[in-house]
């Protein structure tokens, strides 16, 4: 719910955006044991991004493994350039440096751009299961940082051995 709206905010001020649910990935593609197209499409599209909007839900202070998985399978300094946005949900307060000290360095391992201000989302700010104007404030705060450093010329790759 908050990945898609923070891809339709980026839509709105222009960018194209698409959605990449991973739960609908072949596991056995995401195992390592085939190939599937649809695996090819999910990590081109991750590759070929400027932004990377990410959510997932912490459980035992980490984010999800089908989320790990995918991140595995990118390759090494793929998104050297690119900005990402984490979004996490749940149950409570108590995990919410999950961003900082699991998101962001997932993001950084591949070479992203982290935005400051990543999204840690509680049970309690979904009253009537919507997400509450705060919580959208905070996506929307999330999205235009990300625009404005996806637009301030990101460096690309080091060359190795320089």
């Amino acid at each position: 719910m908050l990945v898609e709206y923070a891809l339709a905010r980026l839509a709105a001020r222009g960018a194209v955006t698409e959605l990449v649910d991973l739960a609908t990935l072949p596991a056995d593609a995401l195992l390592g044991r085939a190939t599937a197209p649809a695996l090819i499409a999910a990590l081109e599209t991750a590759t070929r991004a400027q932004i990377i909007v990410a959510g997932t839900p912490v459980y035992r202070a980490t984010y999800s493994g089908l989320l790990k998985v995918f991140f595995d399978l990118l390759p090494q300094d793929s998104l050297i350039g690119k900005v990402g946005v984490p979004i996490v949900t749940g149950h409570g307060a108590a995990h919410s440096l999950s961003v900082d000290h699991g998101m962001r360095p997932l993001f950084a391992s591949l070479g992203a751009t982290v935005v400051a201000s990543g999204v840690y989302a509680t049970s309690a700010q979904f009253p009537d299961g919507k997400p509450s104007p705060e919580l959208l404030q905070a996506v929307d705060g999330a999205v235009h940082e990300a625009l404005a450093l996806a637009t301030a010329g990101l460096p690309g790759p080091i060359p190795r051995g320089t």
